[in-house]
């Protein structure tokens, strides 16, 4: 088999990529559990729903912005029903689809997770970087996810927050967009 090698310089990055990938979630989900009893992913289902018109999005949309599987996404959902934060309905303009929609006690519950999961963010990975590291951060998941999301499908979730006004208004808590990291 012909397969170029990695050499040190590119073996040091990928083993600390991966580790990232494995510690960063993980070190995230924990936190979540512990102070609002939700999962990342059900943190991530709540806030996709929540700046949703009308907090509600169809099945597919929403398995589009949180990278799910349909299946992975309907257990979940049918969970966090099941507690109450979440309640599928047949999509009004096509029955035939579902639509997932954020109830009152999640929104409470992304309310109440939203402020642990930024400080957690910000301790583990945007204030020990300086905005040199942040903008090159950025840079650096734009080039792979350019490779990795071929489709785009989940540009629109990473994307967002693209605009300088709308990073200048995550900094002022009086402009009224919430941003739930």
């Amino acid at each position: 088999m012909d397969v170029p090698w990695l050499d040190r310089t590119q073996l040091a990055a990928w083993v600390r990529v991966a580790a990232l990938l494995e510690v960063l979630p993980s070190t995230l989900d924990s936190q979540l559990r512990r102070d609002a009893d939700v999962t990342l992913f059900e943190y991530f289902v709540l806030a996709m729903l929540s700046e949703a018109p009308g907090r509600g999005l169809r099945m597919s949309d929403l398995a589009a912005q949180t990278s799910a599987t349909l299946p992975r996404l309907s257990h979940v959902v049918k969970r966090m029903e099941s507690r109450g934060l979440v309640e599928r309905r047949p999509d009004p303009d096509d029955r035939r689809a579902t639509v997932a929609v954020l109830t009152d006690g999640g929104m409470a519950r992304i309310e109440q997770a939203a402020p642990g999961h930024v400080r957690a963010v910000r301790a583990h990975v945007v204030d020990i970087l300086t905005p040199e590291q942040l903008s090159q951060l950025t840079a650096i998941a734009d080039a792979l996810l350019r490779h990795l999301d071929t489709s785009g499908g989940m540009a629109a979730m990473y994307r967002r927050y693209d605009d300088d006004d709308a990073a200048d208004d995550a900094d002022d808590p009086s402009s009224g967009n919430d941003i739930r990291a």
